[in-house]
Protein backbone atom coordinates (compact mmCIF):
# COMPACT_ATOMS: atom_id res chain seq x y z
CA UNK A 1 0.00 0.00 0.00
CA UNK A 2 1.18 3.36 -1.09
CA UNK A 3 1.88 6.59 1.04
CA UNK A 4 -1.40 8.53 -0.57
CA UNK A 5 -3.49 5.35 0.44
CA UNK A 6 -2.61 4.64 3.52
CA UNK A 7 -3.61 8.62 4.07
CA UNK A 8 -6.78 8.37 2.14
CA UNK A 9 -7.89 5.03 5.06
CA UNK A 10 -6.45 7.17 7.64
CA UNK A 11 -9.04 10.27 6.80
CA UNK A 12 -11.47 8.57 6.14
CA UNK A 13 -11.25 6.71 9.69
CA UNK A 14 -11.05 10.21 11.34
CA UNK A 15 -13.78 11.40 9.39
CA UNK A 16 -16.57 8.35 10.96
CA UNK A 17 -16.10 9.57 14.62
CA UNK A 18 -15.62 13.74 13.80
CA UNK A 19 -16.83 14.66 16.90
CA UNK A 20 -14.69 12.01 18.82
CA UNK A 21 -11.89 13.06 16.58
CA UNK A 22 -12.54 16.58 16.90
CA UNK A 23 -12.89 16.16 21.28
CA UNK A 24 -9.38 14.72 20.80
CA UNK A 25 -7.22 17.52 19.78
CA UNK A 26 -8.80 19.46 22.38
CA UNK A 27 -5.93 18.99 24.53
CA UNK A 28 -3.57 19.84 21.79
CA UNK A 29 -5.71 22.96 20.79
CA UNK A 30 -5.67 23.86 24.02
CA UNK A 31 -1.92 22.86 24.54
CA UNK A 32 -0.33 25.02 21.62
CA UNK A 33 -2.69 28.18 22.49
CA UNK A 34 -1.53 28.30 26.17
CA UNK A 35 2.09 27.72 24.81
CA UNK A 36 1.75 30.72 21.94
CA UNK A 37 -0.06 33.28 24.12
CA UNK A 38 2.38 32.58 27.03
CA UNK A 39 5.20 32.99 25.31
CA UNK A 40 4.39 35.83 23.21
CA UNK A 41 3.11 37.40 26.95
CA UNK A 42 6.29 36.93 28.36
CA UNK A 43 8.35 38.50 25.34
CA UNK A 44 5.96 41.43 25.37
CA UNK A 45 7.02 41.98 29.02
CA UNK A 46 10.93 41.55 28.17
CA UNK A 47 9.87 44.50 25.51
CA UNK A 48 7.72 46.62 27.54
CA UNK A 49 10.82 46.37 30.28
CA UNK A 50 12.99 47.61 28.16
CA UNK A 51 11.04 50.37 26.71
CA UNK A 52 10.61 51.26 30.27
CA UNK A 53 14.13 51.62 31.10
CA UNK A 54 15.20 53.09 27.45
CA UNK A 55 12.12 56.00 28.48
CA UNK A 56 14.14 56.80 31.43
CA UNK A 57 17.16 58.20 28.78
CA UNK A 58 20.29 56.33 27.18
CA UNK A 59 23.31 55.61 28.52
CA UNK A 60 22.53 56.61 32.10
CA UNK A 61 24.18 55.68 35.90
CA UNK A 62 22.57 56.48 38.86
CA UNK A 63 24.50 57.28 41.97
CA UNK A 64 23.30 57.26 45.21
CA UNK A 65 24.53 56.83 48.95
CA UNK A 66 24.12 53.56 50.19
CA UNK A 67 25.15 51.32 53.19
CA UNK A 68 29.03 50.21 52.99
CA UNK A 69 28.97 46.11 53.17
CA UNK A 70 32.20 46.00 55.27
CA UNK A 71 31.33 46.45 58.98
CA UNK A 72 35.01 48.59 59.41
CA UNK A 73 32.74 51.67 58.43
CA UNK A 74 29.22 52.94 59.94
CA UNK A 75 29.40 56.10 58.75
CA UNK A 76 27.75 57.53 55.40
CA UNK A 77 29.22 60.48 54.07
CA UNK A 78 26.80 62.19 52.03
CA UNK A 79 26.68 62.52 47.87
CA UNK A 80 27.60 66.86 47.45
CA UNK A 81 27.12 69.24 44.60
CA UNK A 82 31.05 69.84 44.77
CA UNK A 83 31.09 66.03 44.02
CA UNK A 84 28.67 66.76 41.53
CA UNK A 85 30.57 69.27 39.60
CA UNK A 86 33.48 67.61 40.24
CA UNK A 87 32.26 64.48 37.80
CA UNK A 88 30.92 67.10 35.43
CA UNK A 89 34.82 68.42 34.42
CA UNK A 90 36.56 66.57 32.26
CA UNK A 91 39.76 66.46 33.95
CA UNK A 92 38.04 64.39 36.75
CA UNK A 93 35.84 62.31 34.42
CA UNK A 94 36.60 62.53 30.70
CA UNK A 95 33.97 59.81 29.75
CA UNK A 96 31.36 61.79 31.51
CA UNK A 97 29.02 64.09 29.27
CA UNK A 98 27.08 65.88 31.91
CA UNK A 99 25.68 64.91 35.58
CA UNK A 100 22.39 65.79 36.76
CA UNK A 101 21.71 66.09 40.43
CA UNK A 102 18.59 66.02 43.00
CA UNK A 103 18.10 66.69 45.90
CA UNK A 104 14.26 65.31 48.06
CA UNK A 105 12.19 66.57 50.32
CA UNK A 106 9.24 65.23 51.67
CA UNK A 107 6.01 67.97 51.55
CA UNK A 108 3.23 68.80 51.61
CA UNK A 109 1.61 70.71 48.79
CA UNK A 110 -1.65 72.87 48.94
CA UNK A 111 -3.15 74.60 45.99
CA UNK A 112 -6.65 76.30 46.06
CA UNK A 113 -9.06 74.11 48.87
CA UNK A 114 -6.52 71.22 47.68
CA UNK A 115 -3.72 69.53 49.09
CA UNK A 116 -1.16 66.79 48.75
CA UNK A 117 1.97 65.22 49.81
CA UNK A 118 4.83 64.23 47.70
CA UNK A 119 8.51 63.87 47.26
CA UNK A 120 9.49 67.30 45.92
CA UNK A 121 12.73 66.97 44.05
CA UNK A 122 15.41 69.75 43.65
CA UNK A 123 17.08 69.34 40.19
CA UNK A 124 19.50 70.88 38.19
CA UNK A 125 18.04 72.42 35.22
CA UNK A 126 20.19 69.82 32.91
CA UNK A 127 17.42 67.23 34.48
CA UNK A 128 15.40 67.30 31.76
CA UNK A 129 18.17 66.59 29.03
CA UNK A 130 19.70 63.40 30.84
CA UNK A 131 16.27 62.11 32.10
CA UNK A 132 14.75 62.62 28.54
CA UNK A 133 11.84 64.30 29.61
CA UNK A 134 10.26 67.70 28.60
CA UNK A 135 7.53 69.89 29.73
CA UNK A 136 4.29 70.10 27.77
CA UNK A 137 4.21 73.01 25.30
CA UNK A 138 3.26 76.36 27.19
CA UNK A 139 5.56 75.77 30.00
CA UNK A 140 9.09 76.00 30.88
CA UNK A 141 11.54 73.64 33.07
CA UNK A 142 13.87 75.22 35.93
CA UNK A 143 16.68 77.27 34.81
CA UNK A 144 19.73 78.03 35.70
CA UNK A 145 18.66 81.67 36.78
CA UNK A 146 16.48 79.98 38.48
CA UNK A 147 18.95 77.81 40.68
CA UNK A 148 21.38 81.00 41.03
CA UNK A 149 18.54 82.90 42.72
CA UNK A 150 17.21 79.70 44.54
CA UNK A 151 14.01 81.19 42.77
CA UNK A 152 10.58 80.00 44.04
CA UNK A 153 9.09 77.78 41.13
CA UNK A 154 7.64 74.57 40.54
CA UNK A 155 7.00 71.97 37.33
CA UNK A 156 4.26 69.65 38.10
CA UNK A 157 3.54 65.89 36.93
CA UNK A 158 0.37 65.06 35.32
CA UNK A 159 -0.81 63.21 38.63
CA UNK A 160 0.19 66.16 41.06
CA UNK A 161 -2.21 68.72 38.36
CA UNK A 162 -4.96 66.02 38.63
CA UNK A 163 -5.02 65.89 42.42
CA UNK A 164 -4.99 69.61 42.85
CA UNK A 165 -7.20 70.57 40.05
CA UNK A 166 -8.93 67.22 39.36
CA UNK A 167 -8.18 67.29 35.93
CA UNK A 168 -4.79 66.15 34.59
CA UNK A 169 -5.18 68.13 31.10
CA UNK A 170 -5.47 71.22 32.94
CA UNK A 171 -2.83 74.18 32.56
CA UNK A 172 -1.38 75.60 35.83
CA UNK A 173 1.14 77.68 34.70
CA UNK A 174 1.04 81.14 36.19
CA UNK A 175 -0.93 79.83 39.36
CA UNK A 176 0.40 79.89 42.82
CA UNK A 177 1.11 77.01 45.24
CA UNK A 178 1.96 76.28 48.49
CA UNK A 179 4.97 73.77 49.51
CA UNK A 180 5.86 73.60 53.00
CA UNK A 181 3.90 76.79 53.74
CA UNK A 182 6.26 78.55 51.38
CA UNK A 183 4.81 80.52 48.25
CA UNK A 184 5.41 79.25 44.91
CA UNK A 185 4.76 79.71 41.42
CA UNK A 186 4.19 76.75 38.59
CA UNK A 187 6.34 77.49 35.26
CA UNK A 188 5.59 74.07 33.80
CA UNK A 189 3.99 70.61 33.75
CA UNK A 190 5.72 67.88 32.40
CA UNK A 191 5.05 65.32 29.54
CA UNK A 192 3.21 62.57 30.71
CA UNK A 193 4.47 59.24 30.89
CA UNK A 194 3.28 55.85 30.99
CA UNK A 195 2.40 54.12 34.28
CA UNK A 196 4.26 50.75 34.62
CA UNK A 197 7.27 48.78 36.12
CA UNK A 198 8.12 51.75 37.49
CA UNK A 199 5.32 53.26 38.79
CA UNK A 200 3.46 55.71 38.76
CA UNK A 201 6.35 58.55 36.54
CA UNK A 202 3.63 61.34 37.06
CA UNK A 203 3.84 61.38 40.91
CA UNK A 204 6.32 64.33 40.62
CA UNK A 205 7.06 67.94 41.69
CA UNK A 206 10.41 69.76 40.50
CA UNK A 207 11.61 72.70 42.46
CA UNK A 208 15.42 74.23 41.46
CA UNK A 209 17.87 72.31 43.59
CA UNK A 210 19.12 74.75 45.37
CA UNK A 211 15.53 76.06 46.57
CA UNK A 212 15.33 72.45 47.85
CA UNK A 213 18.98 72.60 49.78
CA UNK A 214 18.49 76.19 51.42
CA UNK A 215 14.81 77.28 51.36
CA UNK A 216 13.11 73.80 52.08
CA UNK A 217 15.95 71.89 54.26
CA UNK A 218 19.31 72.38 55.78
CA UNK A 219 21.73 70.57 53.54
CA UNK A 220 24.55 72.31 53.80
CA UNK A 221 27.79 69.70 54.07
CA UNK A 222 30.98 69.62 55.75
CA UNK A 223 32.77 69.99 52.19
CA UNK A 224 31.11 73.43 52.17
CA UNK A 225 28.37 72.01 49.21
CA UNK A 226 24.90 71.15 49.52
CA UNK A 227 23.62 66.98 50.00
CA UNK A 228 22.76 65.78 46.78
CA UNK A 229 20.07 62.40 46.87
CA UNK A 230 21.08 61.35 43.23
CA UNK A 231 23.49 61.76 40.89
CA UNK A 232 22.31 61.27 37.48
CA UNK A 233 25.23 60.50 34.75
CA UNK A 234 25.44 60.16 30.98
CA UNK A 235 28.03 58.49 29.41
CA UNK A 236 28.94 60.26 26.28
CA UNK A 237 28.27 56.70 24.54
CA UNK A 238 26.89 53.15 25.55
CA UNK A 239 30.82 52.09 24.60
CA UNK A 240 32.18 54.34 27.87
CA UNK A 241 29.64 53.64 30.41
CA UNK A 242 32.16 50.82 32.63
CA UNK A 243 34.71 53.42 31.38
CA UNK A 244 32.98 56.51 33.39
CA UNK A 245 32.08 53.76 36.50
CA UNK A 246 35.36 53.56 37.02
CA UNK A 247 35.87 57.09 36.96
CA UNK A 248 33.16 57.34 39.80
CA UNK A 249 34.16 55.23 41.98
CA UNK A 250 37.93 56.27 41.76
CA UNK A 251 36.91 59.64 42.23
CA UNK A 252 34.39 58.94 45.20
CA UNK A 253 36.51 56.01 46.78
CA UNK A 254 39.09 59.49 47.33
CA UNK A 255 36.38 61.69 47.97
CA UNK A 256 34.94 60.06 50.81
CA UNK A 257 38.05 58.69 52.22
CA UNK A 258 37.26 54.74 51.50
CA UNK A 259 40.28 52.70 52.88
CA UNK A 260 39.64 49.36 52.53
CA UNK A 261 37.25 47.17 49.64
CA UNK A 262 33.50 47.26 50.78
CA UNK A 263 33.90 50.43 53.02
CA UNK A 264 32.00 52.61 50.12
CA UNK A 265 29.35 53.97 51.19
CA UNK A 266 27.76 55.02 47.88
CA UNK A 267 26.79 52.35 44.92
CA UNK A 268 26.68 52.88 41.29
CA UNK A 269 23.88 51.29 39.31
CA UNK A 270 24.44 50.67 35.25
CA UNK A 271 21.61 50.66 33.45
CA UNK A 272 22.34 48.53 30.96
CA UNK A 273 23.22 45.96 33.31
CA UNK A 274 20.09 46.54 35.13
CA UNK A 275 18.17 45.78 31.96
CA UNK A 276 20.41 42.76 31.10
CA UNK A 277 19.78 41.45 34.44
CA UNK A 278 16.15 42.34 34.22
CA UNK A 279 16.02 40.65 30.17
CA UNK A 280 17.68 37.42 31.89
CA UNK A 281 14.94 37.17 34.98
CA UNK A 282 11.65 37.70 32.44
CA UNK A 283 13.25 35.21 30.06
CA UNK A 284 13.31 32.82 31.97
CA UNK A 285 9.77 33.83 33.13
CA UNK A 286 9.12 33.29 29.98
CA UNK A 287 10.70 29.72 29.41
CA UNK A 288 8.75 28.80 33.02
CA UNK A 289 5.27 29.80 31.62
CA UNK A 290 6.01 28.11 28.51
CA UNK A 291 7.15 25.25 30.53
CA UNK A 292 3.77 25.09 32.43
CA UNK A 293 1.48 26.09 29.53
CA UNK A 294 3.79 22.56 28.14
CA UNK A 295 2.05 20.06 30.57
CA UNK A 296 -1.24 20.79 28.60
CA UNK A 297 0.75 19.46 25.17
CA UNK A 298 1.24 16.41 27.41
CA UNK A 299 -2.44 15.62 28.52
CA UNK A 300 -3.38 16.20 25.23
CA UNK A 301 -0.76 13.44 23.99
CA UNK A 302 -2.04 11.11 26.77
CA UNK A 303 -5.51 11.82 25.27
CA UNK A 304 -4.46 11.30 21.89
CA UNK A 305 -3.16 7.51 23.08
CA UNK A 306 -6.15 6.71 24.96
CA UNK A 307 -8.08 7.31 22.15
CA UNK A 308 -5.94 5.39 19.50
CA UNK A 309 -5.21 2.40 21.21
CA UNK A 310 -9.59 2.71 21.73
CA UNK A 311 -9.49 2.67 18.41
CA UNK A 312 -7.42 -0.30 17.83
CA UNK A 313 -9.64 -2.33 20.15
CA UNK A 314 -12.78 -1.59 18.40
CA UNK A 315 -10.90 -2.31 14.73
CA UNK A 316 -9.55 -5.57 15.89
CA UNK A 317 -11.59 -7.19 12.99
CA UNK A 318 -10.78 -4.45 11.18
CA UNK A 319 -6.95 -4.87 11.11
CA UNK A 320 -7.19 -8.74 10.81
CA UNK A 321 -9.03 -8.51 8.02
CA UNK A 322 -6.39 -6.35 6.42
CA UNK A 323 -3.63 -8.29 7.34
CA UNK A 324 -5.48 -11.86 5.87
CA UNK A 325 -5.77 -9.57 2.54
CA UNK A 326 -2.09 -9.11 2.43
CA UNK A 327 -1.44 -6.13 4.53
CA UNK A 328 1.99 -5.52 5.81
CA UNK A 329 2.68 -4.51 9.28
CA UNK A 330 4.31 -1.78 8.06
CA UNK A 331 1.22 -0.49 6.41
CA UNK A 332 -1.09 -1.09 9.47
CA UNK A 333 1.86 0.92 11.59
CA UNK A 334 1.78 3.76 9.35
CA UNK A 335 -2.31 4.37 9.30
CA UNK A 336 -2.36 4.62 12.57
CA UNK A 337 0.77 6.77 13.05
CA UNK A 338 -0.62 9.02 10.61
CA UNK A 339 -4.03 9.21 12.20
CA UNK A 340 -2.65 10.31 15.86
CA UNK A 341 -0.19 12.39 13.59
CA UNK A 342 -3.45 14.17 11.69
CA UNK A 343 -5.10 14.63 14.69
CA UNK A 344 -2.24 16.46 16.19
CA UNK A 345 -0.96 18.39 13.43
CA UNK A 346 -5.43 19.62 12.82
CA UNK A 347 -5.13 20.39 16.49
CA UNK A 348 -1.78 22.66 16.44
CA UNK A 349 -2.83 24.52 13.93
CA UNK A 350 -6.08 25.14 15.71
CA UNK A 351 -4.03 26.10 19.17
CA UNK A 352 -1.71 28.70 16.74
CA UNK A 353 -5.20 30.27 15.91
CA UNK A 354 -5.92 29.92 19.80
CA UNK A 355 -2.92 31.57 20.53
CA UNK A 356 -3.45 34.36 18.21
CA UNK A 357 -6.58 35.34 19.60
CA UNK A 358 -5.52 35.32 22.69
CA UNK A 359 -2.91 37.83 22.27
CA UNK A 360 -4.96 40.09 20.31
CA UNK A 361 -7.24 40.11 23.24
CA UNK A 362 -4.15 41.00 25.88
CA UNK A 363 -3.52 43.68 23.14
CA UNK A 364 -6.91 45.28 23.47
CA UNK A 365 -7.16 45.12 27.14
CA UNK A 366 -3.47 45.89 27.73
CA UNK A 367 -2.64 48.71 25.20
CA UNK A 368 1.26 49.61 26.48
CA UNK A 369 1.69 45.98 26.12
CA UNK A 370 2.90 44.84 22.32
CA UNK A 371 2.17 41.43 22.43
CA UNK A 372 2.38 39.63 18.66
CA UNK A 373 2.88 35.86 17.25
CA UNK A 374 6.29 35.33 16.30
CA UNK A 375 7.35 33.06 13.56
CA UNK A 376 9.63 31.05 15.50
CA UNK A 377 6.36 30.51 18.38
CA UNK A 378 4.31 28.84 15.70
CA UNK A 379 6.94 26.79 14.29
CA UNK A 380 7.56 25.43 17.70
CA UNK A 381 4.58 25.00 18.57
CA UNK A 382 3.78 23.16 15.56
CA UNK A 383 6.86 20.99 15.36
CA UNK A 384 6.06 19.65 19.37
CA UNK A 385 2.61 19.09 18.16
CA UNK A 386 3.70 16.99 15.18
CA UNK A 387 6.07 14.77 17.60
CA UNK A 388 3.14 14.87 20.35
CA UNK A 389 1.27 13.04 17.73
CA UNK A 390 4.08 10.19 17.04
CA UNK A 391 5.12 9.61 20.44
CA UNK A 392 1.63 9.19 21.42
CA UNK A 393 0.41 7.29 18.67
CA UNK A 394 3.72 5.26 18.31
CA UNK A 395 2.30 2.77 20.95
CA UNK A 396 -1.14 2.59 19.79
CA UNK A 397 0.12 1.91 16.30
CA UNK A 398 2.48 -0.97 17.15
CA UNK A 399 -0.02 -3.00 19.17
CA UNK A 400 -2.13 -2.90 15.87
CA UNK A 401 0.46 -3.39 13.62
CA UNK A 402 1.70 -6.72 15.64
CA UNK A 403 -1.98 -8.00 16.03
CA UNK A 404 -2.13 -11.35 14.96
CA UNK A 405 -4.51 -12.10 12.16
CA UNK A 406 -6.01 -15.31 13.55
CA UNK A 407 -6.55 -13.66 17.02
CA UNK A 408 -7.95 -10.31 15.69
CA UNK A 409 -10.47 -12.06 13.33
CA UNK A 410 -11.70 -14.17 16.24
CA UNK A 411 -12.17 -11.48 18.37
CA UNK A 412 -15.77 -10.50 19.31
Amino acid sequence: MNIVEIFRVAIGSLLINRLRAMLTTLGIIIGVGAVISLVSLGRGVENYISAQFQDLGSNILFVFSAVPASSTRTTIMPLTTIEGNALNSSSTAPSIQQVAMEHQIAATVIAEAKRTTVAVGGVTPNFVEVRNWQTRSGGVFISQSDVDNAARVAVLGTTIVERLYGDKNENPVGRTIRINDRVFTIIGVMEEKSAGLLGDQNTVLFIPISTAQTRLDEARTKDGGYQVDVFYVQAFSEKLMDQATREIEDYLITSHNVQFQGEQDFQIINQKDLLTSLGQITGILTAFLGLIASISLLVGGIGIMNIMLVSVTERTREIGLRKAVGAQRIDILFQFLIESLILSIIGGMMGVGLGWVATVLVSIFIPDLKVGVSLDSIALATAVSSIVGIVFGLYPAYRAAWMKPIDALRFE
